[in-house]
């Protein structure tokens, strides 16, 4: 157990705090704002506001986690320990810096909402956020911090306990386009022969030629591959289908086509699935396609979804979040970059949305995820035996933290032909690596 003094308790100070101490640490937190409780009280405290009152851990706090207004806050950089960090705080204060203001600035995306600057995708830059400034996109700063407060506080109280989590491994798999040459329909099987002939790809159309004639299988076809890979770990595996309309950024096979239907009843008997809400769904009038694509995926499989990871990873704050809380989506697996590995809210440790706009918490969780293939090979331009070397020291970091690594791979990236020839070996590895940790 732990005491939380502060002049005033806050939604902000109350769910940063709950954060650290429940659910990274495991702890028992309790709130107080009456200064005489404090000082009586013998147990484990943490004294969180501007006066210092005598010997027990303090921590000035900073003044983000009283601002209400949203606009970008004036932030100082400090060091501590060879690393630069921010937040900074008092003399007198047990740290420099102020890891709880820190970190709610970092899991509630704070710098999102005030920084207008998006991709050509509308999907903010890895580039413009304060951990790549700093260089600490690769590090968990959030269970760091959490974890460097529970060694300070056992020194100053010894009887002060807390939970040392375990490492636990999420491999998840996007389908965006479940077949390559199958199951397009006359019209898109056409239009695509064309353009292969048009461009003289002479080898695209021999062998759409010979997987529509049953002589080949389907390049994308690589469901049996991953089954083997999963065998015996399929608790740890996610799904997540595209359902969307047809359009320019949303190509996967029909929601109506029978095979379609039939690989997502079988992927459903064996592993968790949820919904890949498309790219349209992210537009201004995609406000009730979440849900129908969710409807679509539901009546598919007979049962209710509440799972999702947007398509292109199209997340805008909170926008993003407040249509996946209303068509009933409880977790989502959206936060990460497409163009960096690592930690885009500086931590691995699932947790609750923060609705800035209201300083409301919400019950949809997040699950961060901190690698997926499509970094490796075509934004870092990685060979396969560099991008494992990536994976394993990301997940080493978290690791180290007792924290949730989460990886995304697609069933046409494992399928070890053309760009994609030796990436099958990495995906082995990192899920074979994974397990092992896992299961310890």
């Amino acid at each position: 157990m732990i005491l939380f003094y502060s002049d005033e308790v806050n939604p902000r100070i109350e769910y940063i705090a709950k954060l650290i101490f429940a659910n990274i640490l495991q702890t028992e937190i309790a709130f107080t704002q009456n200064s005489a409780e404090f000082r009586k009280s013998e147990i484990p405290k943490i004294n969180y506001s501007h006066e210092k009152f005598g010997d027990e851990f303090y921590i000035k706090p900073h003044k983000l986690i009283f601002q209400n207004a949203l606009i970008k806050p004036t932030i100082n950089s400090v060091w501590y320990e060879g690393e630069k960090y921010f937040c900074e705080t008092s003399k007198d204060s047990d740290l420099p810096f102020d890891p709880f203001a820190a970190s709610f600035y970092l899991v509630t995306r704070h710098e999102e909402y005030v920084d207008k600057n998006r991709d050509k995708l509308g999907r903010y830059p890895y580039q413009n956020s304060i951990l790549s400034k700093y260089n600490l996109l690769q590090k968990p700063v959030v269970n760091i911090w959490a974890k460097l407060l529970a060694k300070l506080l056992k020194e100053k109280y010894p009887e002060f306990n807390f939970i040392e989590s375990k490492f636990k491994f999420i491999s998840t798999i996007d389908i965006d386009n479940a077949y390559a040459y199958q199951n397009k329909g006359f019209f898109r099987t056409t239009a695509a022969w064309a353009k292969s002939l048009i461009k003289g790809n002479r080898q695209d159309t021999l062998k759409r030629k010979r997987v529509l004639a049953g002589k080949e299988s389907d390049p994308y076809d690589t469901y049996a591959y991953l089954d083997s890979v999963f065998a015996g770990n399929e608790d740890k595996v996610k799904f997540f289908f595209l359902l969307g309309d047809y359009g320019r950024y949303d190509k996967n096979i029909a929601h109506t086509n029978k095979e379609y239907r039939e690989l997502i009843k079988r992927t459903a008997e064996k592993y968790d699935v949820g919904i890949h809400p498309s790219f349209g769904s992210s537009k201004k009038k995609g406000k009730k396609k979440v849900k129908l694509e969710k409807q679509r995926l539901e009546e598919i499989i007979g049962k209710s979804i509440s799972k999702s990871r947007q398509h292109y990873l199209r997340l805008k704050f909170p926008k993003t979040y407040t249509r996946l809380i209303k068509a009933g989506i409880e977790e989502d697996y959206t936060l990460g970059y497409s163009a960096q590995p690592g930690f885009r809210g500086g931590i691995c440790t699932p947790y609750c949305f923060y609705d800035l706009k209201h300083e409301s918490v919400t019950n949809l969780k997040i699950i961060p995820f901190n690698i997926m293939d499509g970094t490796l090979r075509y934004y870092l331009q990685l060979s396969p035996e560099r991008a494992f070397e990536e994976i394993k020291k990301i997940m080493q970091e978290v690791k180290n933290v007792g924290g949730t690594f989460v990886s995304v791979w697609h069933n046409e990236t494992v399928n070890d032909l053309g760009t994609w020839e030796g990436f099958r070996d990495v995906f082995e590895q990192m899920n074979k690596l994974g397990f092992e940790w896992a299961n310890k």
